[in-house]
Order: C-alpha cells, then sequence, then structure tokens
C-alpha cells in the first residue's frame, strides 16, 4: 500500500481546518437571530435584560473570536455540545439519525454500484452501437433529473395512487410490530427513499465505468492480448474489468461522503428522520451547535473518504504504487 507521505497528510490537515473554519462563520452569516428560538413566543415581551440573559447563556455575547476559539476546543475535545431548540446532547441526536442515514445511503449505494458497473460495462463492450447510445441517452436524462421531483412522483404514485409503499418516516407510528414485522415496516418506509438515490446515483457509475472501459480497451496490451489468442470473456474479465474498476471504487467511497449531503433533500421530501432531515430542522430553527455538528460530520465523511480512495486506488493499480 502506497503510504500517504507528510505532503498529503497537511494537505488533509489543511482542508479540515479550513472545512471547520467555514463551518462556524457559515450559520452566523445567515440571515435571521435565534433569539427568537431561544424564547419562543414571549421574545416580545422580554426586556433587554432578559435577552442578554438568554444570549449570555448559550454563549452566543462573547466576541466573535472567543467563539471561534470555544468552538475549536469543542472540536479538539469532541464536544458537540448542546441543542438550542431540543436542549439535548447533540452527539446523542446525531447517533439517533445516523442509522437511518447509513441504511437509505448504503443500501442505495450497493445497488447502484452493481447496476452502474454492469451498465457501464455492457455499454463499453458495446461501444457505439445501438445500445449503448441508447443507455448513454437514458443515463444522461437521469442525471438531469431534480432529486425533489424524482421523489415527489414516486411518492405520487407508489404511495397516493397504489399504495404500496408509505409516504414518510421510517416506521409506522405507534406501531406494535415486533421481530420480522418491525424490520419489514422499516423496509417499507426506506424503498422510495432507496429508489430515489439509486436511480440519481445509477448514472454517475455508468459513466465513470464506461469510460473507463473505454480508456482501457484502447491500450496496447488489450490489442497484445487479443493477438496472443485469449478470449474475449478473457479480456473482458481478466483484462479489461480489471483495469477500469480501480476509477470507480474511487468515485463510489467519493460518492458514498457527498450521499450524506444529497440525502438532505430527500430526508425532507420523505420526511425521513435522518441527518439530513435533522440538518434541515436545524437551519428553519437557526439551531447553531445543530448545525455545526452536522456539518462537521459531512465534513469528516468527505474527507475519510478521500483517504479511503487514496489508500486503495494503489491497491486497485499497481501502477500507482510507489516502489
Amino acid at each position: 500500500m502506497r503510504p500517504l507521505g507528510l505532503r498529503n497528510i497537511f494537505r488533509y490537515l489543511a482542508v479540515f481546518v479550513v472545512a471547520v473554519s467555514l463551518n462556524f462563520m457559515l450559520p452566523r452569516l445567515m440571515p435571521g437571530n435565534p433569539l427568537a428560538l431561544l424564547a419562543g413566543v414571549d421574545v416580545g415581551l422580554m426586556t433587554p435584560a432578559e435577552r442578554a440573559e438568554v444570549i449570555e447563556a448559550v454563549g452566543l455575547d462573547a466576541p466573535l473570536i472567543q467563539q471561534f476559539i470555544d468552538y475549536w476546543w469543542s472540536v479538539l475535545r469532541l464536544d458537540l455540545g448542546f441543542s438550542f431548540r431540543s436542549e439535548r446532547q447533540i452527539s446523542e441526536m446525531i447517533m439517533e439519525r445516523l442509522p437511518w442515514t447509513l441504511l437509505i445511503t448504503v443500501g442505495s449505494l450497493a445497488v447502484s454500484a452493481v447496476v452502474g458497473i454492469v451498465l457501464g460495462g455492457f455499454s463499453a463492450w458495446r461501444r457505439g452501437k445501438k445500445s449503448d447510445l441508447s443507455l448513454l441517452t437514458g443515463m444522461i436524462s437521469l442525471q438531469s433529473l431534480p432529486s425533489f421531483w424524482l421523489g415527489m412522483l414516486l411518492i405520487s404514485v407508489f404511495s397516493v395512487q397504489l399504495g404500496w409503499f408509505p409516504s414518510f418516516g421510517a416506521v409506522t407510528p405507534a406501531s406494535d410490530f415486533e421481530g420480522w414485522g418491525h424490520i419489514g415496516d422499516i423496509a417499507k418506509h426506506a424503498i422510495l427513499p432507496i429508489v430515489t438515490l439509486t436511480v440519481l446515483s445509477i448514472p454517475g457509475v455508468y459513466l465513470t465505468m464506461r469510460y473507463a472501459m473505454l480508456e482501457v480497451l484502447g491500450s496496447d496490451f488489450i490489442r497484445t492480448a487479443r493477438a496472443k489468442g485469449a478470449s474475449e470473456a478473457r479480456v473482458l474479465f481478466g483484462h479489461v474489468a480489471r483495469n477500469a474498476i480501480a476509477p470507480v471504487v474511487t468515485f463510489l467511497a467519493i460518492r458514498f461522503a457527498f450521499a450524506f449531503g444529497g440525502s438532505v433533500i430527500i430526508e425532507t421530501v420523505f420526511s425521513y428522520p435522518g441527518l439530513g432531515r435533522l440538518i434541515f430542522e436545524a437551519v428553519s430553527g437557526r439551531d447553531y451547535p445543530v448545525m455545526q455538528a452536522t456539518f462537521l460530520v459531512f465534513t469528516v465523511a468527505v474527507l475519510v473518504a478521500n483517504l479511503v480512495a487514496d489508500l486503495l486506488y494503489p491497491i486497485l493499480d499497481p501502477r500507482m504504487r510507489v516502489r
């Protein structure tokens, strides 16, 4: 495995510092004031002294630079703080929501990886023919679909008209399901969000696999293998697919991280109680600590995914190894 090296380590640290600093500033640059949420409907009846007391209680009265230092100290101590809105520990809220996001994210990524790789390989193998052009046109069309529109369309068809799947939530409210019944209930609620994310993810995997295979198909060693009498199946699976899979795995690793951010719209459309829904609620309520904590989770997910991709690429592509 290729070592990261000091240069790459410093690069990741620099990206982390910039991302966390932006994470601190962006919520504070948003319009609005969290005082109305903190004080509730009585904010108009409060005296200036009472308002100052509320602001002081959550630390928003300190100078911005002091808030910045305190925030970094909390990040280094892995202390995500408390929510303005629910007055709960943010780490508990994230741990409650994270499994639901992982369920639909990992599920959609697994399906889209299999479908995208198979279709991309088939399309590259049939390059220039009608089946290839049809698949390419269809995938580009799918890639242009707005996520919220696709989610609402699936709800309209499969929830409202056909009644096959629930249109919101992760479990049936006040249900007494146990065992496999509970698992089935969770699965029924997750199908439409997973289908939405999968349809939106397949084109990226397909295009990456197709173009990677086309590049490999034009290589000298493929012509050499055919000249030696290798069968088409051996050329496809033993040479082309093996050498084309590295960019796809890298794409999937990065896609996994960005799927967390992409789940915000999907989870909002389906009222799915994951991290995406949590960040939507935090943005709507100007809940600065929750916004910062969820953005931090997304930042770490992206950096870890890039790190995994950097480590995997030399394993999948021996040409990238340092001897």
